[in-house]
């Protein structure tokens, strides 16, 4: 099982961008896909999660300006960013609870970086 984190790149702040974590190989479920974040020198934290409820949490940071959401069929989630700022700028990973035939495991993506800068 793979995790795949495309979409990052270069921004202006004010601007936009969409990431993308698909999933590939043999597993039964994903629950709770998430993004994280690990700026230079900073712990990674969580960014957005989809509860197993759908309900979603925001980390107090990026509420109102990020969304998360998924597609169950493309076997791939997303977090839009908006409105992004030079702090906003990091390593973003994705994650999500795996159920294998052997196993349920959180798994990570290999990270994009995303830079917000003028």
């Amino acid at each position: 099982v793979q995790l795949q984190a495309s979409g990052g790149g270069l921004v202006q702040p004010g601007g936009s961008l969409r990431l993308s974590c698909a999933a590939s190989g043999t597993f039964f479920k994903i629950n709770m896909p998430a993004w994280y974040r690990q700026a230079p020198g900073k712990e990674r934290e969580l960014v957005a999660v989809i509860n197993t409820d759908g309900s979603t949490n925001y980390s107090g940071s990026v509420k109102g300006r990020f969304t998360i959401s998924n597609d169950n069929a493309k076997k791939t989630h997303y977090l839009q960013m908006s409105s992004l700022k030079p702090e906003d700028t990091a390593v973003y990973y994705c994650n999500a609870l795996i159920t294998t035939v052997e196993s349920t495991d959180y798994y990570w993506g290999q990270g994009t970086q995303v830079t917000v800068s003028s």
